[in-house]
């Protein structure tokens, strides 16, 4: 309990940002089905720079619409209330992170390994036919938000913590676990909390180092385990994939009969290609399926 409560006594000494105005009310009409494009394009068009940021999504290669969309509420009627809802949401949460320089923090870097999360989560979701893809994308995608606020906040101690993962070689939850007492999954929560996200959501992110409790009954809560799966996959800074055997052991777990791990990060690579110029991210240097098949040639070395 002292943990916890230290833990929230340091981000509300670091005043959390304040979502944006718009973001909060497409929170709001989301709590009521029967709103619609109609009701949700309203906050959009009433902020600017919101707007622009979903029609360039919108009409994005990542969708590949054959005409140009210019309108708010027809744009939301095409990909989904659900989906320009997440994308307002994280990218209110991308604007509003700090970029501390923390040793080897890279806040780029952290970012490019956060969309690949996403769009794996998703495809996992999608093979696992769930409805709700969309959140898992936006969940994985923000479920190491936590990291930079962390890095700035506590400084020197975070900076060694960050370097002692030795390029994947330890699991940054694990130091955080035995410097701290908690770890940025539980920090996470705490956030998405203060800004009052939905629990679902807060606890998609607060759970994403859990994988071993669902996997026992992956289908009981497929969610979790899709987003906790991601949170498998190597950061983009990494030269080796030190979490390899686990997540090829969940994998088949999770994804019996379906596609193989190659494929799916093949997907995941094409995506990415398609979804970065949204994020203005650029390409890591080395693909995931890259970095998969550099593994699997070392394991067996």
């Amino acid at each position: 309990m002292t943990q916890n409560t230290s833990l929230k006594d340091l981000l509300a000494g670091a005043q959390l940002p304040a979502l944006p105005q718009s973001a909060i009310r497409l929170l709001e009409l989301a709590q009521d089905p029967e709103n619609g494009p109609a009701e949700f394009a309203v906050p959009i068009e009433a902020d600017p720079g919101l707007t622009g940021q979903v029609l360039r999504f919108v009409n994005s290669s990542y969708f590949g619409f054959s005409r140009e969309i210019s309108n708010v509420k027809l744009a939301i009627t095409l990909v989904g209330i659900r989906t320009i809802k997440n994308f307002a949401l994280w990218s209110a949460v991308f604007s509003l992170m700090p970029n501390p320089k923390s040793g080897p923090f890279d806040l780029k870097s952290l970012w490019q390994d956060s969309l690949r999360r996403g769009l794996f989560a998703r495809a996992v979701g999608k093979h696992l036919g769930l409805k709700d893809a969309e959140d898992l994308f936006a969940a994985a995608l923000l479920q190491d938000m936590a990291v930079p606020l962390l890095a700035k906040e506590l400084g020197d101690k975070y900076r060694t913590l960050i370097e002692g993962r030795s390029e994947g070689q330890a699991r940054i939850s694990d130091l955080e676990r035995e410097t701290f007492g908690w770890t940025h999954a539980e920090a996470g929560g705490v956030i998405a909390r203060g800004w009052s996200l939905p629990e679902a959501f807060a606890e998609l992110i607060e759970s994403h180092l859990d994988l071993e409790d669902y996997l026992a009954s992956p289908e009981k809560d497929p969610g979790r385990v899709a987003v906790a799966l991601s949170a498998l996959l190597p950061a983009t800074a990494d030269e080796s994939w030190k979490e390899l055997e686990r997540f090829q052991s969940a994998y088949e777990k999770v994804m019996k009969g379906g596609p193989t791990i190659a494929e799916t990060m093949e997907k995941v690579d094409a995506d990415y290609e398609e979804f970065a110029p949204v994020l203005k991210l650029a390409n890591p240097s080395v693909t995931l399926v890259e970095l998969y098949n550099q593994s699997l040639q070392k394991a067996a070395t």
